[in-house]
């Protein structure tokens, strides 16, 4: 059993996937395409931007000969359907070269791996944009594809194909790997370069910080939720409600309800 950092840090995540073989390894299993690149880039992003919203790439990746290019967006958190949907379009938009032209060069893939609990509890989910026909069958027009990766509903009904990177990944969310279960040489390579004894002072610095930035968005949330339940309760206040019952209502206890008065 090895000691390892969390894959479910954005830091840690880049600095496994961010190696060629195991970006390129990684692609060619869950997309089939296999890659000719020679760099993957951390934190991309374009310098014209699209919408006002800055669009930075977690891993990127574009291989000019096959015609494609890749990201791969680590999520730990909600809303990423829609998030990594509108990054997806910007690097497709980011291509359009004039009114004349609206198709793009290359064709864009997106895989999106999730750490955190999502509410369809499902382990893969697909945007395939290609048109269909009455009978559902594809024109073969457009190849672009948003593939996200719930890696907490990795199962026995995962395609394995996919199932031996997600189980490592979630593996990983526990701080510890038994690598003897993990036969590719890549994901090999993923567990070694992880390792909590290989883990740098920066590294663990910026650990702490997306910790730090988690913790505080979800004691926002839980406040909101408060709030939201005292208004509630002032509400059936004013309706003269009795405060044991509002209490079994709310959640609320009577000294916060009675409070309220």
């Amino acid at each position: 059993m090895k000691q390892v950092a969390s894959l479910q840090y954005g830091v840690i995540f880049k600095k496994a996937f961010s190696q060629i073989d195991v970006f390129k390894a990684f692609v060619k299993d869950i997309v089939g395409i296999d890659l000719e690149i020679d760099k993957v880039e951390t934190e991309k992003s374009f310098e014209q931007r699209i919408g006002n919203i800055k669009v930075e790439f977690d891993l990127y990746a574009e291989d000019l000969k096959n015609r494609v290019i890749v990201e791969i967006q680590h999520q730990n958190g909600s809303d990423y359907y829609d998030r990594f949907l509108h990054y997806h379009c910007v690097a497709l938009l980011e291509q359009a070269a004039n009114y004349r032209n609206y198709k793009p060069n290359l064709t864009v893939y997106t895989i999106v791996v999730l750490t955190s609990a999502d509410n369809h509890k499902t382990d893969v989910a697909v945007i395939d944009f290609d048109p269909k026909d009455r009978a559902g069958n594809p024109l073969n027009e457009i190849k672009h594809k948003v593939i996200y990766l719930a890696v907490k509903y990795v199962d026995e009904n995962t395609p394995e194909i996919y199932r031996e990177w997600l189980s490592a990944i979630k593996e990983s969310l526990t701080e510890q790997i038994e690598e003897t279960n993990y036969h590719r040489p890549e994901l090999q390579t993923v567990i070694n370069s992880i390792a909590k004894n290989l883990v740098s002072p920066e590294e663990k610095y910026w650990m702490i910080e997306e910790y730090n930035f988690e913790d505080d968005k979800k004691k926002k949330f839980a406040e909101g939720i408060k709030q939201g339940k005292l208004e509630v309760a002032k509400g059936m206040l004013a309706e003269d409600l009795k405060p044991e019952t509002i209490a079994k209502l709310t959640g609320l206890t009577q000294i916060e309800i009675e409070n309220l008065r």
